[in-house]
């Protein structure tokens, strides 16, 4: 039995007024993923471990079976791994945003969305203007970036941009973690000097970014500038098993995303990367490439992630539109064609389909809530659950499960 995950990262949502009181999934048009809930089995999963916030680093690394208390080292050394950057033992790495900040509050975190190409520059004039010994900017994808602090310190507390829409930036600047603060790591900067450092770097930012050619253009026509770094979620070096360690039906995998994060977490989990032409992470990803490189992937491996960003990033806009168009391109472009395909093999694939977290669209940030799962393959007694959504999951056969019990159950399929 062959495994595979499509992950449809923040597709889960709440009640919206709007649409009669229904949610996205409950609302849209997802007549394959109705299908494979029918035929499947359904439930809900706890994807947040307690005391961990709801971010997609946690809930991703969580689904693969992985126990946040021991691993969890935070976004930026994920990213670190995907984009080829080896960190050495003294290194601190932070995701590094560029984000729009306008009158006095963040307007985006994403400064307009921005490109790879377009950040390329941005981000080599920071580390001309702002970089040194200690400090590196690293680019990344779009507007995700990379800030290596050199015998930085992890225990800071840092305000993910996408979690604060519209509230003011500045009581949300870096701050040394109160229960960490007395404490020394030998060859590391204190928690404050950290936080400090972090700080000036983020004011300075701001001083260099407004004055590039890509924010006067914008300036001009009345676009929102990509005006400031935000720094956030930093860590050291994680320790990981990989899947193949973890369970022996994984002698080989494979991770598609276009997001350096969870391609970050399938370096660690031992899984391959495979880049798609134009995945993009928003709404214009290359669907079509990236459920090809699944069914290809399926053809050689025994276990595949396949992540699509795009509706986390509607949510995040709270483009209610948008989101919905998200969730039926998921399902047309990528659960039909997969499913297409793989229903006619003679070596069974199993399919689970899932949110990582809610993101909803009328609050614009990640919320600590189940989300709905499915799982498909040939020959399953199905339950009696109809469609794919977050209320009927709720009556599915598996019940809720918490954290690695969802693994453990998918991958004990065989």
């Amino acid at each position: 039995m062959k495994h595979l995950i499509i992950l449809g990262d923040g597709m889960a949502d709440h009640s919206v007024e709007r649409l009669g009181g229904k949610t996205l999934l409950q609302y849209a048009h997802t007549p394959y993923m109705d299908v494979l809930a029918r035929e499947g089995r359904t439930g809900m999963l706890q994807t947040i471990p307690r005391g961990f916030a709801p971010g997609s680093e946690v809930a991703n690394t969580a689904i693969l079976g992985y126990d946040l208390n021991k691993v969890y080292e935070g976004r930026g050394p994920l990213e670190a791994a995907s984009i080829g950057y080896e960190m050495a033992a003294d290194d601190m790495a932070i995701r590094c945003n560029i984000v729009s900040l306008q009158d006095g509050v963040i307007k985006n975190h994403h400064g307009g969305h921005l490109d790879t190409t377009t950040c390329e520059p941005i981000i080599a004039t920071l580390n001309e203007a702002l970089g040194s010994e200690r400090v590196k900017f690293i680019t990344g994808t779009q507007y995700r970036h990379l800030l290596v602090i050199k015998g930085g310190s992890k225990h800071v507390v840092c305000a993910p941009p996408h979690d604060h829409p519209n509230e003011p930036w500045q009581p949300l600047l870096v701050k040394p973690d109160v229960d960490w603060v007395d404490r020394y790591e030998e060859g590391r900067m204190t928690a404050k000097e950290t936080a400090d450092l972090l700080n000036h770097l983020i004011l300075e930012s701001q001083k260099i970014l407004p004055q590039l050619p890509f924010n006067q253009a914008r300036s001009r026509v009345g676009q929102v500038q990509g005006n400031s770094i935000w720094p956030w979620s930093g860590g050291y070096r994680p320790s990981m098993k990989t899947l193949m360690q973890l369970y022996p039906q994984v002698k080989r995998g494979a991770v598609i995303s276009a997001v350096d994060l969870i391609r970050g977490i399938g370096h660690y989990a031992g899984l391959r990367n495979i880049a798609v032409s134009g995945a993009t992470g928003l709404s214009n990803t290359n669907y079509e490439g990236k459920a090809q490189a699944a069914i290809e992937a399926l053809r050689t491996d025994d276990f595949v992630y396949l992540h699509i960003e795009a509706s986390d990033e509607a949510g995040h806009d709270g483009d209610l539109q948008l989101k919905l168009k998200t969730i039926e391109d998921l399902d047309r472009r990528i659960v039909a064609p997969i499913f297409k395909e793989v229903s006619t093999w003679s070596e069974p694939v199993c399919i689970a389909l899932l949110p990582d977290h809610p993101t909803p669209v009328e609050i614009r940030t990640h919320v600590d809530e189940p989300v709905p799962f499915l799982i498909w393959h040939r020959g399953i007694s199905p339950d009696s659950v109809q469609t794919y959504d977050e209320q009927s999951c709720q009556a599915g056969r598996y019940g809720q499960l918490r954290l690695g019990e969802w693994m453990e159950t998918f991958m004990g399929i065989d």
